[in-house]
């Protein structure tokens, strides 16, 4: 059984970590803006995506975490990773020439994480940092798909659920470690591919769902801190 990862306050209710502070100590012209990818699952209009964009947003005191949807159309599949980064980075693009001087982050779920990879790469834009939720390293026939990370150059953090069946941790620690660029890894405790924690494993582990995903949050802001001091 796992240990406990929370502590009941004297009046018997349960301590919930602070929210991580803004990175508001820099100037604000280092203050980053986002470009945020949905997953194959549900538009930028879903709550999960909202939810997500808001905690992002206040921890990182990002002057815009701009989100938008791939031109999958009323297909049952989404069309391949490769053949949305070209709209991807037309949005990249025209966001950062809105805000002009500001570190630009990549940050996408499952699917859009991966083509936030690729577009990572493209030579027209200068990225700072690369955060991947829910990165999909395993393919629905069970492959690994390793070389999009392998040809990152930029710092890249990935969070993850411990029972994510897309992304053994064991997998993706391997893959991490023949990168080429710095890169992070939070763990979410029983969290699946959307980072739910199941309500028995809340039960006997005393991990809470809140706190887990404010505890990620921390550490991507701690991440972005760090990639943008470094360029």
């Amino acid at each position: 059984m796992a240990p406990k990862r929370r502590r009941a306050a004297a009046d018997g209710s349960s301590e919930l970590p602070p929210p991580p502070p803004p990175l508001r100590t820099a100037p604000s012209h280092l203050q980053p803006v986002v470009v945020f990818a949905h997953g194959a699952g549900a538009p930028s209009s879903s709550d999960w995506m909202v939810h997500w964009k808001d905690m992002v947003k206040d921890a990182l005191d990002a002057v815009e975490v701009a989100t938008f949807d791939y031109p999958c159309g009323k297909r049952r599949a989404p069309p391949k990773a490769e053949k949305l980064v070209d709209h991807h980075l037309g949005v990249v693009k025209d966001v950062v020439a809105e805000h002009p001087g500001h570190p630009l982050v990549l940050m996408g779920k499952s699917m859009g994480s991966r083509v936030s990879c690729m577009v990572a790469n493209s030579d027209d834009i200068i990225v700072s940092a690369v955060i991947c939720l829910g990165y999909p390293l395993k393919g629905m026939n069970g492959a690994l798909r390793d070389e999009t990370l392998l040809n990152l150059k930029i710092p890249t953090m990935f969070v993850q659920g411990s029972k994510d069946s897309l992304c053994p941790l064991d997998k993706l620690e391997s893959t991490r470690k023949k990168m080429n660029c710095k890169n992070g890894l939070h763990v979410i405790d029983g969290g699946d591919h959307s980072f739910k924690i199941g309500k028995k494993y809340q039960e006997c582990t005393g991990v809470n769902q809140q706190a887990a995903e404010m505890e990620a949050v921390k550490a991507i802001a701690k991440f972005v801190e760090n990639s943008i001091a470094g360029t």
